[in-house]
């Protein structure tokens, strides 16, 4: 069995062209985290891509077998690197493995899209590095060791960082210096593969030691070397110093951004509608309980920004904006710094049951320890502008988790004097009642400034309202924010209610301000206890109103009256007292508080705007626009060699004379044998040029050589050849062309038919034929030298 390549040779190739792809690999780090497992399946793919394409080159496996090598070490290596979690002591195939492995050839593309960066290891989103780390290297080597022209092998390997460009994150991790080095790598691989080009005969089969080799050549060798280097090295320098010049303002853009995570807002009903319940029958129950929560600090459950006359909650449309957690002990989308408290909340579920997660401040993790902490991992989406997590199968008693959190700072007064209100885009507010926009003009009075505008509203509610949840003992207040409620709560002589219906009117009354507010609801204990478990019970459930401050966040405000401003019944009127003989009217009854109506009035339903077809799938065919255009794009050579190949051989099949088409036969199977590197001589006679043929196909020694002679016949003899004769000759020329690319392998199929060397040879010979080009002879790779 002939071996094409010392094995010294391959190892050069391999880790040059394994560099090259982890660089590309690279690309990934952040969408993963950085994590051990993730570079585990990159350079574990990489090792095994090449390793398979060493081996269908050292022992000649074939297409089928290599393609079947492929399958098995997919199958095999993926399940220790690509599903370690799936794994039987993450290492051992289990049916779960290869289920997700099969599955993940799929379904992992997405899932590496739709979840927020780090995305982990869980449910099979390592397959996307190690599947293609693996194919890219095996397209690499195959490219490397069985095509001519190296520059071929360039395309796997670009193939390589455009997955981790489009897979990645924003945050691209060291792009200038993975640009130059990627650079530096190719570039010296290419070098080197074009000296030993040079010093190699009979196809890169054989090292050539001459012995004229002298001391002054590995001079010349080194000074190229060093001068290589150097062109490299200030080239690199001038890239790196250039790069924040050049780069653009605008964010990044990557795909993950132009797609929307699968979670519907419209399935998750807003916390504030179970206000009133928690409250007023759960009171002594308790929801959770809390180990850690920092003095003065809030657990939250959700924030909620949108309104439709019936409920504040989050905005159904911001669904993007919830993303699926991949690896819930790092989530990376939470910006923690040295102005922000650090804590850890452990937290058990008790009697609470909901899809919104109770936590503090932004997360910077989740550690999952109840029974059902998997099950939990694989269905949590946050949303770090609304500091909102979410669980799509619901919390229960006994789940319990310990989540890392930044609190905000708490901002004094003089601090948010300084500053303006934040500028941001929030939704729109639907069937808002019209009676928000007077009173805020006549809540807010003169105050002037942003800080003093807020405050006013705030100390407007708290100090002229009174506070009543409608529980025992307490004057009746209905629940609910819908616009009638709020009305009625606007209207009153006296303002009554509980923390659902004023935080709900501040937020109304501060956004027909043009104030940036949305309602929060959450927990805070009355005595906090920070070294110790406390039990948050219903009587713990609070909402509150938070505004935004330029370059300060999101700042907390409490409009509810205390616990004790309890509203002043009316006073009871005397009895009227009947006199003798004069018939009296009846007593008047006794005159009621005024308080809000027993029922509020029905709001307007929302009228949602249908979104139109663009607006719907015009992302999706944008991306499949690009791709497509993409790939015609790198296609296009080649499309444009078949085209010109085609073309060139119908021109010679059907124009002319028949003698003119049986020598443009002729000059098929010189093409055809041209691009298979057989390569003929300009100004040959067909008989020699048969012979070189012949020397390159050996079993068609004699049907070339009979080709060679009728199409002699055809030229020089007086009788004009028939078009039976023709077409038998074409005949003869398509069949001897198939069986060309039946002696060649797959690949060797491939590289003739889309090879530009018969149409480069046509034109030279043409050339050279006409006396533009000096005619030299060129040595052919099947041609045996003359003593």
């Amino acid at each position: 069995m002939s071996r094409p390549l010392p094995l010294w040779r391959y190892c050069v190739d391999a880790a040059c062209l394994g560099a090259a792809l982890l660089l590309g690999a690279l690309g990934l780090f952040d969408a993963y985290g950085g994590s051990l497992a993730f570079l585990l399946a990159a350079i574990g793919g990489i090792v095994a891509g090449l390793g398979l394409a060493w081996a269908n080159v050292w022992f000649r496996l074939g297409t089928w077998r290599t393609a079947a090598g492929f399958a098995v070490l997919y199958l095999l290596l993926g399940t220790p690197l690509a599903t370690p979690r799936e794994a039987a002591y993450s290492v051992l195939p289990t049916l779960e493995s290869l289920r997700t492995l099969l599955a993940g050839l799929v379904f992992s593309w997405k899932d590496m899209l739709t979840v927020a960066p780090p995305v982990g290891s869980f449910g099979g989103v390592l397959i996307v590095a190690f599947f293609s780390t693996l194919l890219t290297a095996l397209l690499t080597g195959l490219a490397a060791w069985h095509l001519r022209s190296p520059y071929l092998t360039l395309l796997p390997v670009l193939a390589m960082f455009v997955v981790g460009i489009v897979f990645g994150t924003r945050d691209v991790p060291m792009p200038v210096v993975r640009g130059v080095a990627l650079i530096a790598v190719l570039v010296g691989w290419l070098a080197w593969r074009r000296y030993v080009a040079q010093i190699v005969s009979d196809g890169f089969r054989s090292l050539n030691h001459a012995p004229e080799d002298l001391a002054g050549g590995h001079q010349l060798r080194l000074r190229r070397v060093a001068i290589g280097a150097v062109v490299l090295a200030g080239a690199g320098v001038l890239t790196a110093a250039a790069a924040p010049l050049l780069s653009p303002q605008t964010p990044r853009q990557v795909l993950r951004d132009a797609l929307e995570p699968p979670v519907d807002l419209y399935d998750y009903p807003s916390p504030l509608t179970r206000f009133r319940k928690y409250v007023k029958n759960m009171d002594d129950d308790t929801l959770l309980t809390v180990k850690g929560l920092p003095e003065g600090e809030r657990i939250r459950l959700a924030a909620l920004d949108s309104y439709n006359g019936m409920v504040f909650s989050v905005d159904p449309k911001s669904g993007g904006n919830f993303a699926p957690v991949g690896d819930s002990s790092d989530i990376r989308s939470a910006e923690g710094g040295s102005n922000r408290n650090q804590g850890e909340l452990q937290i058990e579920i008790r009697d609470y049951q909901g899809v919104w997660l109770p936590a503090g401040g932004k997360l910077a993790g989740l550690e999952l320890t109840g029974e059902r902490r998997d099950e939990l991992a694989r269905s949590l989406f946050y949303s770090d502008e609304a500091e909102t997590a979410l669980s799509s199968i619901g919390l229960r008693s006994g789940d319990a988790y310990t989540a890392q959190v930044y609190f905000p700072p708490r901002p004094s007064d003089e601090q948010l004097a300084q500053v303006n209100f934040a500028e941001l885009r929030l939704p729109e507010l639907a069937n808002v009642p019209p009676l928000a926009g007077a009173k805020a003009v006549d809540f807010i009075d003169s105050a002037q400034g942003d800080l003093n505008r807020a405050r006013s509203l705030e100390s407007t509610f708290a100090n002229t309202g009174f506070f009543s949840n409608g529980a025992e003992g307490q004057v009746p207040s209905l629940s609910g924010h819908g616009a009638g409620r709020i009305t009625s709560l606007l209207d009153a002589e006296q303002m009554i209610g509980d923390d659902e219906q004023y935080a709900a009117a501040m937020a109304l009354l501060a956004r027909e301000q043009g104030i940036p507010a949305r309602v929060v609801m959450g927990f805070y204990p009355e005595k906090y206890a920070p070294e110790r478990e406390l039990e948050l019970k219903g009587s713990d459930v609070h909402a509150w109103v938070e505004i935004a401050f330029e370059s300060v966040g999101w700042v907390a405000f409490d409009p509810t009256p205390d616990d004790d401003e309890q509203p002043t019944p009316p006073e009871q009127e005397p009895k009227a007292v009947p006199q003798p003989q004069v018939l009296q009217p009846p007593p008047p009854g006794q005159e009621e508080a005024d308080l809000p109506p027993e029922t509020a009035p029905e709001p307007q339903e929302v009228e949602e705007e249908p979104q139109t077809w663009w607006e719907r799938w015009g992302v999706l065919v944008s991306i499949i626009g690009i791709s497509a255009g993409s790939l015609l794009v790198l296609a296009s050579p080649f499309l444009l060699i078949l085209l010109l190949k085609v073309r060139r051989r119908r021109r010679r099949e059907r124009t002319g004379g028949p003698e003119q088409r049986m020598a443009g036969g002729w000059q098929e199977i010189l093409s055809t044998a041209t691009d298979h590197q057989v390569i003929s001589r300009v100004g040959a006679t067909r008989s020699e040029n048969a012979r070189l043929v012949a020397g390159g196909f050996p079993a068609m020694s004699e049907p070339v050589l009979n080709l060679a002679r009728r199409a002699d016949a055809a030229s020089f003899s007086p009788v004009q050849p028939t078009e039976e004769e023709v077409r038998s000759y074409w005949e003869e020329v398509h069949r001897q062309a198939r069986q060309m690319q039946s002696s060649r392998g797959f690949f060797g199929r491939l590289r003739a038919k889309y090879s530009p060397r018969s149409l480069v040879h046509e034109v030279a010979g043409a050339l050279s034929t006409s006396g533009r080009l000096p005619r030299r002879p060129r040595r052919n790779r099947f041609e045996q030298p003359q003593e």
